[in-house]
């Protein structure tokens, strides 16, 4: 399950105390000695453990939590959001700006995203990107920009499309697959226009980090087949096969959003938050892990998330580990050490991706029955160095604590 489906992602804390569904929030004089030292108010950049919370737009599950309210309305609900954030004792908020190609700010490229107004293309009357870096600054949190590079619709119907959208002006870039709509990332015109679609974002406003998920080349459908052949005739030379070519396709994206980050914003960090799996090692005897999972990152996603790590082209990466402790086909306890001798030496951070929305869920083993589960996870992570904090999915089951599992792995480790 990953956290940009339906189900399947020491707080500096500015500003006066306030309340929050009966969380207490407490102030703090980070921003103010800030400006003393005649900075701009803001808060220094996370230099030590990360914090963080996914807030996930798309088919409004986490914010607007539904589409079609006003702007103050839904301007309410995103700081209380970041309010939620900073009585969890957060650092960072992972906000999802381009959940479907398309955009919760007054984007260059691509139309306002239907869920905020619920019409594709309607101007919502407000700025949520620009709000949110405001309003999480004047917190003390940072904001990260959480971008889907290649899924166009959660449908297959391009005429649902408004009318200018560059999915209908382009067919030829188009692939249906699995019932939704996804630009072909073989086609160098495809990365082109999706890197400048995003970096538009991190041209207008001063994000902390640009991050991706889990979704490069989509997850495999039983019965189905990616069609790219046209593609990978016209651009395909060189490679053994289809599979490193594709592969080779996300490399370029990756390689390309990282300079185009640095080249248009000083400062601004690049991160993934891939499937937690790279590869088992039954398919990889020599790195991979020692798990059994049914998806593998490289070989079904063409996601080759451990070089990233190892060459250092990515500031961060925050492995969705959403399986409890000793689960047999992909144990927590046994990812986070593969994880840590990744990332070991390498430049780029290790935070781990938490899944709070599986606690308390039915049909989940007993492990996540237990309140404890996740502070669990949180101080076996913290004998490996390497690990550098942990991403919550998702900002509503923060707020609403189920079996008061938030509530004790704050209390246990951010007090």
């Amino acid at each position: 399950m990953t956290h940009s489906g339906a189900f399947g992602r020491r707080s500096l804390i500015a500003g006066a105390a306030a309340v929050v569904s009966g969380i207490v929030l407490s102030g703090g004089p980070a921003a103010a000695e800030d400006r003393a030292r005649g900075g701009s108010g803001r808060v220094p950049k996370v230099k030590h453990e990360m914090r963080g919370m996914w807030v996930a737009t798309v088919v409004n599950i986490d914010f607007p939590s539904k589409a079609g309210l006003t702007a103050d309305q839904q301007r309410a609900e995103l700081i209380a959001q970041l309010d939620v954030a900073v009585a969890r004792r957060l650092n960072a908020v992972v906000l999802q700006v381009r959940p479907t190609a398309d955009a919760f700010w007054p984007s260059s490229y691509e139309p306002w995203s239907e869920y905020l107004t619920g019409v594709q293309g309607q101007d919502p009357g407000w700025d949520p990107l620009g709000t949110a870096v405001e309003e999480a600054h004047k917190r003390g949190l940072e904001l990260h920009g959480w971008f889907n590079p290649y899924r166009i619709a959660m449908h297959a119907d391009p005429s649902r499309l408004v009318a200018d959208h560059p999915a209908r002006l382009h067919p030829e870039w188009v692939v249906p697959y699995g019932g939704k709509l996804y630009y072909n990332p073989g086609l160098p015109e495809v990365r082109e226009f999706v890197q400048k679609a995003m970096l538009d974002a991190v041209h207008r406003y001063d994000l902390d980090a640009v991050h991706f998920d889990d979704y490069f080349y989509p997850y495999p459908v039983a019965g189905q087949s990616f069609d790219d052949n046209d593609a990978y005739a016209r651009h395909g030379a060189g490679f053994p096969d289809k599979a490193a070519w594709r592969r080779d396709n996300t490399d370029q994206l990756i390689l390309g959003m990282a300079k185009g980050i640095k080249e248009t914003r000083k400062g601004v960090k690049f991160g993934i938050s891939p499937f937690g799996v790279w590869r088992n090692k039954a398919t990889d005897p020599a790195l991979g892990s020692d798990t059994q999972a049914g998806v593998q990152t490289y070989d079904d996603l063409y996601a080759d998330t451990r070089k990233w790590v190892r060459e250092n082209w990515i500031d961060y990466i925050a492995p969705q580990l959403y399986w409890n402790i000793g689960l047999a086909v992909a144990d927590y306890a046994k990812l986070i050490p593969w994880w840590a001798d990744v990332a070991a030496g390498t430049g780029t951070d290790l935070y781990i991706g938490e899944a709070v929305y599986k606690v308390g869920l039915a049909g989940q083993p007993a492990a996540w029955q237990d309140p404890a589960e996740l502070s669990k996870h949180l101080t076996l992570a913290a004998g490996r160095p390497e690990v550098k904090g942990h991403i919550f999915y998702s900002a509503k089951f923060m707020k609403s604590d189920p079996l008061g599992a938030v509530s004790k792995l704050v209390a246990d480790h951010y007090s």
